[in-house]
């Protein structure tokens, strides 16, 4: 059997980590077994669409390198395009498809119309609950015959299409994570099919696209768990065989509760926009929730693809710590090509103002060192503006009390004026200067060590801890280290 898979996102907006998940896995499973990767768009819930929300998903995936072969693509100019043979992939196009299979399933009595209002309903599931029963349709529409339903239908009556599950009967299904999964219908509701606007609802969406699209595993997270033995039961009804179902853990944050937006960055263009690389963060999603059977951790999307297997999904919830996600990142961050990570980095120089757009070429060496100086400290890239302040402005202010502090030693003025007659006595600070200069202000002042170093440190960047000290002065030149070293003895012989 050829390995068919989907993801079916709906277009309400961004795209969650955890569909992220639920894409790489579905992707590195097809990729795993010489399969299909397959996208499919499921936009029957008209209430909810977001505009562009479709764009921004097939930008999200491309971006994250989780790429399918069918379905809804960009084009070259950003136009959404559909590729295969199983089209259309937007459930909203294939409206007379559900409707056909509608009709299949009320001729043969598995459905039923159902004319009860909202009103009806909401006092129907109030009494159930106050009873401590399951709230669920109690099936008072299913004895109508479908000769009259059709009349009352024909005379525009408002009406849905219902399922008919069969009363106490187990529905038993196989998930490739949680092992064997049972249920009884007299815990189910007879779920919606059809809506009065017309449109499916996800259930029976689902099932016929599924189906005609030739799926055979369906992988999806565990909130459609209880939804199973529904569609389980809609296979039977149709006469066809179901796929192999797979549901992953929720991802929870670190206080082990379900991952939202309230708790802070959840979207991938969250991720994006702050400057994370895809390979790091696709990395870093795939081991929440499973795990390669050596324990790898850094992996390319090759390895992944060779380690992966059903089997190492976990059963519970998969923990997403963006201090773990920060530091996969940097790892791949210190790997990467100066010059590369570099050209990631300049757009967030523009976006500070630290760079106008016509001064990118004038100004690329100075970006260049500031990114090297970043390269081993940054979490994500738009960290490396962080140090920019150090090297901009005539002067600068400690810090914190600390620096403070080490500007009021009695060696402090000492060795501050003499690295300020050395900058003066130099006809250009360049790394030969930068890289001698302090063994010379120790011959000089006889100061040594941390007495030495931190001083000057302080006095030209305001801080005591941060990038080499040479590189500090090759990049701050001449004219900017006289005129801090003055700020500074000014500010601290007061």
């Amino acid at each position: 059997m050829s390995v068919r898979v989907r993801f079916a996102p709906s277009p309400t907006g961004f795209v969650h980590i955890g569909s992220l998940r639920t894409a790489l896995y579905n992707y590195l499973f097809a990729m795993k077994n010489n399969g299909e990767y397959i996208l499919r768009v499921e936009d029957t819930d008209r209430t909810r669409l977001v505009e562009g929300a479709v764009e921004g998903m097939l930008d999200a995936m491309k971006w994250a390198g989780v790429n399918h072969v069918e379905g809804p693509c960009l084009g070259e100019k950003g136009e959404v395009l559909q590729i295969g043979n199983f089209g259309p992939y937007v459930q909203s196009e294939r409206l007379e498809l559900y409707g056909k299979y509608a009709e299949q399933l009320l001729e043969a009595g598995k459905a039923y119309y159902c004319f009860c209002d909202r009103e009806r309903l909401e006092k129907v599931r109030e009494a159930q609950k106050a009873e401590g029963q399951t709230a669920k349709y109690d099936g008072h529409c299913r004895n109508i015959s479908l000769e009259d339903a059709r009349k009352r239908v024909a005379a525009g009556e408002p009406h849905v299409v219902r399922l008919r599950l069969p009363e106490n009967r187990e529905i038993t299904f196989d998930d490739a994570v949680r092992g064997v999964v049972t249920f009884n219908t007299d815990e189910l509701d007879d779920q919606v099919l059809m809506k009065q606007d017309g449109f499916p609802t996800y259930h029976m969406a689902v099932i016929v696209d599924d189906h005609l699209m030739g799926i055979t595993h369906v992988i999806r997270g565990e909130e459609w768990l209880s939804s199973t033995p529904k569609h389980v039961y809609l296979y039977e009804a149709f006469g066809w065989e179901a796929p192999q179902f797979v549901h992953l853990p929720n991802i929870l944050n670190i206080e082990k509760k379900k991952l939202s937006k309230r708790q802070g960055d959840v979207a991938v263009e969250d991720f994006k926009v702050k400057g994370y690389l895809p390979e790091a963060l696709i990395n870093y999603v795939a081991l929440v929730g499973w795990s390669p059977e050596d324990n790898s951790e850094k992996m390319t999307m090759a390895e992944m693809i060779e380690k992966f297997s059903l089997d190492r999904v976990s059963k519970s919830g998969g923990v997403f710590d963006v201090n773990k996600l920060n530091w996969m990142n940097g790892l791949y961050i210190k790997e990467m090509d100066l010059d590369a990570l570099t050209e990631l980095c300049i757009p967030y120089f523009v976006e500070k103002g630290y760079v106008l757009e016509n001064e990118i070429e004038a100004k690329r060496d100075f970006m260049k060192t500031i990114t090297k100086l970043s390269q081993d400290s940054m979490n994500y890239l738009a960290e490396v503006t962080n140090l920019v302040p150090m090297f901009i402005g005539e002067t600068v202010e400690p810090e914190n009390e600390e620096t403070l502090e080490m500007l009021k030693i009695e060696e402090a003025p000492v060795v501050i004026s003499c690295f300020k007659t050395l900058v003066e006595g130099t006809e250009t600070v360049d790394q030969a200067f930068a890289s001698t200069v302090m063994k010379a202000i120790q011959k000089e002042t006889g100061v040594k060590g941390k007495n030495l170093f931190m001083p000057v440190r302080a006095a030209i960047s305001g801080q005591l801890h941060g990038p080499d000290l040479v590189a500090i002065i090759e990049l701050l030149g001449k004219d900017l280290l006289i005129k801090r070293l003055e700020h500074t003895l000014k500010t601290i012989g007061k």
